[in-house]
C-alpha cells in the first residue's frame, strides 16, 4: 500500500531496539481517513475468505479491526484482553503472548461466549515482527474450535520470522508496507 509506505517514511521514526514509532497516526493518535483505507484494502484482499468475526489484540488492534470490520458490512469484533478485569468471567480462553515492542510476558483472554466452532476468524493486527500476538490469537481460535480464515497485518518487518512462520504454519498472511530494513540514521526501505 503505497500511501502507508509513503505516511511511515513521512512521519515514522526508528527507535533504538529496533523499534518502528508510527504512533502519530496509526497507534495512539489516529489518522482515520488513513485507517478507513486501511480497512478498505484487508476487505479487499480477505474478502474470498469469508469471515464471520474480526479477531484483534488490546489496545493497538482495534481501530484496524472497526475500520476493516465497516468494509466487511460490519462484522463482529473480538478483541483479547492483555489483563483479566475483576467483571470478566472465569470461563474464557487463554494463551500466552510476548510482546516485541514492550518486552514483556502476556496472558491474553477471550470469553468463551464471544468465539465459536461456527467462526471464521480473520485476524488483525498493527504490526508484525515475530508473530507471537498472532499465535496466541490463532491458539485461542484453536481452543474455541473457530478456523482462521487469515492474519493481516498493517506492518512487517520482513526480516524477523513472524510472516514467515505464520505462512509455513499454512494461514493466508497478508500485510500492508513490508520492512525490509531500518538504519540508525532513519532510512526504511520496503519490499515491493
Amino acid at each position: 500500500m503505497k500511501l502507508l509506505e509513503e505516511r511511515i517514511i513521512q512521519d515514522g521514526r526508528i527507535l533504538p531496539g529496533d523499534v518502528l514509532k508510527i504512533d502519530n497516526f496509526l497507534n495512539h493518535q489516529i489518522d482515520v481517513r488513513l485507517m478507513d483505507q486501511i480497512g478498505d484494502e484487508f476487505y479487499k484482499l480477505f474478502k474470498d475468505t469469508a469471515p464471520t468475526r474480526i479477531m484483534t489484540i488490546e489496545a493497538s488492534g482495534i481501530a484496524i479491526a472497526m475500520s476493516t470490520s465497516r468494509s466487511f458490512g460490519y462484522l463482529p469484533i473480538v478483541f483479547a484482553k492483555k489483563t483479566a478485569a475483576s467483571n470478566m468471567s472465569s470461563d474464557v480462553y487463554q494463551a500466552k503472548e510476548h510482546s516485541y515492542t514492550r518486552n514483556v510476558d502476556y496472558t491474553v483472554h477471550v470469553a468463551k461466549n464471544y468465539l465459536s466452532k461456527d467462526d471464521r476468524v480473520l485476524i488483525l493486527d498493527d504490526f508484525l515482527a515475530n508473530g507471537e500476538a498472532m499465535k496466541a490469537l490463532i491458539s485461542i481460535c484453536e481452543q474455541a474450535g473457530a478456523e482462521v480464515v487469515g492474519c493481516g497485518a498493517v506492518v512487517a518487518k520482513t526480516y524477523q520470522p513472524g510472516e514467515r512462520t505464520l505462512k509455513g504454519m499454512g494461514y493466508k498472511v497478508e500485510v500492508l508496507a513490508r520492512v525490509k530494513s531500518m538504519s540508525d540514521d532513519g532510512k526504511i526501505e520496503f519490499e515491493d
